[in-house]
């Protein structure tokens, strides 16, 4: 992958070098002619970025991650999802169904993004607007990624050229609110705040270590440092944080928040002490790198930084006769642009509004059946946040959301009001948000003391919820297109993860990395071999590594979960209660106390509080159901009082079912691959037999990822006293179908050499039998021998070389020459005439045997041959068989670069 970036530069036409002027041109987005550029550019393009991607399946997660490592880069987070689903959708195009490269620019302008795929497949006909036919289906495999054009971009269209094909596409910025913030009326002279005759801002820049990168004018004249006296010192150095008791956030910690305002002290140049107002903003430059801008002005002129606050609901004045209630400005300005803002701003309100000790908002489930807490104050937010209540009437429901209702003292209708079980809340008053007159949430505020409302506060608050609902629900609906749009974009990198391993515990790895943290805090994966068995715990990942032995131990201890196939999360309070006892044991013996049900402690790595708080939460179980068999489950948690939103299940459950079908493949790939290994196995001799005064060692390598035997085999046997066969062969091809006529030749040649048959006889009943094959049948070329030791040292050998490369003889002095001369290769014609040659091996002398993976081992052009091997073996004088075989091999690897693409078998014999 190539790429470049030039920010803040005009770019160059982004067509590659060469390109002729568009032929064809096919804009979705406008009413233009096709001949005709309207495509709306923007008149400054501030950035651009392009990168270049091979034709391979990988490259489809590179580009992936380009893109959206650019557009984070730019701060363009609100169109990352977009334009990461549209970018993988024509790259694969590109480099897997067109095969081709696949060139990706990025043009970053004012208003939005462009993005750019252009392949070298231009005769591929793209479909005009308004053609719905000629799209294709959704589930069909191509075209998807110009429907995702159609419905998520803004505009988009098609360049054709000779050489290249080009789609692109544009998202535009989502509108941001423009205009006054916050005014204050008109005042007289005397009531404005106090300065001096010239203000100064002085404006200091902290890199992300804290140091000072940038102190300019004013920062000089009110603290008396020049920049280079400064510059590349702490802050911490210089301030005069106040240490308030009770207050956690020091001046480290201020500089690490996105915004912080407040009063502290700058120690000057004379050693005094000046009081400051400061306002901090975190930012980062164009390649990423924080720093923190601070702005101070003296404490006496804060008003020139200082955000006005709120006007208290008692003095609210009046405007224009309208109410002063403070619902009716409600949100106030600037109104948060995220729904969980939006609903925290509510319940503050809210509170404040019925003088309230707490308030709370609950959205409804779109089938309205279920209330979500999403926001409260004054209550156990963490412990409360997401959970979930029906809405129909009864025992711990919450029965008066679809209506106004006033509970003067919870304590005479206990469960009333679920969310306040155990808070000290006495009275409450609660409200229904509708939209059209559909229930979208709820809104309450509850008081420690009883009878505090009425019917008249209930009206007030009904008031308010109305002024807001329909900005509730729809900041709810925004929020779910976002969910949903990143849902997409995550499940696409998560199928392409687990369809890119065979390995069943790589595959539980990236299970359990995909959920956590974006999912869940800590996740486990039982997996289930059989119907028979029992489900076991294989893996266990939280985002803190300290905690995953202790939540090992602890669910080690419980019994798994039911195996069920039912669809969908469902509730598991298992490991939560055995949190809550796991931290009460561990309580009772921090105070020294024994006996009663829990003073038995389990052995091994006991679980912490810690750990007893890691999964104190909510936690679900999700099946993984592949091929309509249950093969596991997947858990997930949350810590101590949280609890999963619904949307986060939903998207689970989508992951589980891919998890699941990624888990049996590499569950049946694995077990196919030990059958078919275990297979191989068996075509090999069981071992070299020990021969009195031979050497005799073998190197066999099989071509071929998992294969253990090819189409290269080799036997050494005992035949009858005093006599050893020998056999090296080469079956046409490689993989299962040779080593099936593999399995057949070593077979039959020990049955018909312990027959007495001599070596032509032998061969041709073997030629018989491979004929017989049929269809199935292979050619086979075979060098075949019997060895006889003979009482003065020296070995007398009896060869056929039936289509085999000749055997090659070292002797003492260094000459190699050829033991047998070629004769017809097996498995051709029927009426084989074959004859024997005998050899005699001297002491020392060497008998070299190899297939031709070894002699037609190529390195372009070049190829080792006959000569090249005679060549190493005459360097091998002296040497023991293994050492001859080892050397020829060596130099069969060094010959070339690339992998050995055939079988290759060496068999060497040297007699001592």
């Amino acid at each position: 992958m190539t790429t470049g970036l030039i920010p803040g530069e005009q770019p160059p036409d982004p067509r590659p070098s060469g390109m002729r002027p568009p032929q064809q041109r096919r804009d979705q987005g406008g009413q233009g002619s096709p001949h005709v550029d309207n495509r709306p550019r923007s008149s400054v393009i501030t950035a651009r970025a392009a990168a270049s991607f091979e034709p391979v399946g990988r490259s489809v997660a590179t580009a992936r991650s380009f893109v959206r490592d650019t557009l984070q880069g730019w701060g363009f987070a609100d169109i990352v999802d977009d334009a990461v689903v549209l970018t993988s959708e024509l790259v694969t195009n590109a480099v897997v169904h067109a095969g081709t490269h696949a060139d990706v620019l990025c043009l970053r302008s004012e208003d939005g993004v462009r993005i750019e795929v252009a392949d070298r497949y231009p005769e591929r006909e793209i479909p005009l607007q308004g053609s719905p036919a000629t799209m294709g289906s959704p589930d069909r495999e191509g075209g998807r990624g110009l429907q995702l054009c159609a419905a998520i971009a803004g505009r988009w269209g098609v360049d054709y050229t000779p050489t290249h094909k080009q789609v692109w596409f544009q998202l535009d910025l989502p509108d941001r609110p423009v205009g006054t913030r916050t005014a204050g009326p008109s005042l007289p002279a005397d009531l404005l705040p106090l300065a001096d005759s010239r203000v100064r801002v002085a404006v200091v820049q902290i890199d992300r270590t804290g140091a000072i990168s940038a102190w300019n004018e004013d920062a000089e004249e009110l603290f008396g440092y020049a920049a280079d006296q400064v510059t590349g010192k702490p802050l911490t150095d210089l301030a005069a944080w106040p240490h308030t008791p009770g207050t956690g956030t020091g001046i480290a910690e201020a500089l690490q928040l996105s915004r912080w305002e407040g009063s502290y002290g700058i120690r000057g140049a004379t050693g005094r002490v000046t009081p400051v107002y400061a306002s901090h903003l975190r930012v980062r430059d164009t390649h990423g790198e924080p720093s923190t801008v601070c702005l101070l002005v003296r404490d006496h002129e804060r008003a020139v930084l200082q955000t006005p606050s709120r006007i208290p609901t008692s003095d609210a004045p009046p405007v224009d006769g309208q109410s002063s209630d403070p619902f009716e400005v409600f949100i106030g300005s600037p109104a948060p642009d995220d729904l969980d803002g939006l609903l925290q701003r509510t319940v503050e309100r809210a509170r404040d509004m019925l003088d309230g000790d707490s308030a709370f908002l609950l959205l409804a489930t779109d089938d309205e059946t279920e209330l979500e807490v999403r926001a409260s104050t004054g209550l156990p937010s963490a412990r409360q946040r997401f959970a979930r209540v029906p809405v129909e009437a009864g025992p711990g429901r919450y029965g008066s959301a679809r209506m106004p209702a006033v509970h003067e003292d919870l304590l005479a209708v206990p469960g009333a009001v679920p969310l306040l079980n155990g808070t000290g809340m006495r009275s409450v008053v609660t409200v229904p948000l509708k939209v059209e007159g559909r229930l979208t949430g709820s809104l309450g505020v509850a008081a420690e003391a009883p009878g505090r409302y009425s019917n008249e506060e209930a009206l007030r608050l009904q008031f308010a919820a109305d002024r807001i609902a329909l900005a509730v629900e729809s900041a709810r609906l925004g929020e779910l297109e976002r969910l949903r749009r990143g849902s997409l974009s995550f499940l696409v990198e998560a199928s392409d993860l687990l369809a890119g391993t065979l390995d069943r515990d790589q595959t539980l790895a990236l299970m359990a990395q995909m959920t956590v943290p974006t999912l869940a805090t800590w996740c486990a994966v039982y997996t289930i071999s059989d119907q028979a068995s029992d489900p076991y715990l294989s893996y266990v990942l939280h985002e803190d590594e300290e905690l995953i032995d202790g939540i090992k131990s602890l669910l080690s201890k419980i019994p798994p979960p039911d195996p069920v196939p039912t669809p969908g999360a469902r509730v598991w309070s298992a490991p939560g209660e055995a949190a809550h006892e796991a931290a009460l044991r561990s309580s009772m013996r921090s105070l020294g106390l024994t006996g009663g049900p829990t003073h038995q402690v389990a052995s091994g790595i006991g679980p912490t509080l810690a750990t007893a708080s890691a999964v104190g939460g909510e936690t679900v179980v999700l099946p993984l159901v592949a091929r309509n068999r249950v093969i596991g489950m997947l858990t997930l948690g949350k810590p101590t009082d949280e609890h999963f939103r619904q949307e986060i299940l939903e998207l689970a459950e989508d992951l589980s079912r891919r998890a699941a079908l990624a888990l049996d493949n590499a569950r049946l790939y694995s077990e196919r691959t030990a059958i078919s290994q275990s297979l191989q196995r068996s075509l090999l001799p069981p071992g070299l037999p020990g021969i009195d005064g031979v050497e005799v060692d073998v190197i066999y390598r099989a071509a071929g990822e998992g294969n253990e035997v090819g189409g290269d085999f080799y036997d050494v046997f005992p035949i009858s006293d005093g006599a050893y066969g020998f056999a090296i062969g080469d079956v046409c091809g490689t993989g299962p179908h040779a080593a099936a006529v593999t399995g057949l030749a070593r077979h039959a040649l020990r049955l018909l050499a312990r027959e007495g048959l001599s070596g032509p006889a032998v061969l041709e009943r073997l030629n018989s039998a491979i004929l017989d094959e049929g269809d199935r049948s292979r050619f086979l070329t075979l060098l075949y021998g019997e060895m006889r030791p003979q009482d003065d040292g020296s070995a007398e050998l009896k060869v056929v070389c039936a289509g085999h490369p000749l055997p090659l003889r070292l002797r003492q002095d260094g000459t190699v020459e050829p033991a047998a001369e070629p004769q017809p290769l097996l498995g051709v014609i029927e009426d084989l005439e074959l004859y024997e040659q005998t050899v005699t091996l001297d002491p020392g002398d060497v008998l070299l045997c190899v297939t031709d993976g070894v002699t037609e081992r190529r390195e372009g052009t070049r190829m080792l041959g006959d000569d090249g091997l005679a060549d190493v073996l005459s360097t091998c004088t002296g040497l023991t068989a293994g050492a001859v075989a080892a050397r020829i091999m060596r130099a069969v690897e060094r010959f070339a670069s690339d992998a050995p693409s055939d079988d290759m078998a060496i068999l060497a014999m040297r007699v001592a």
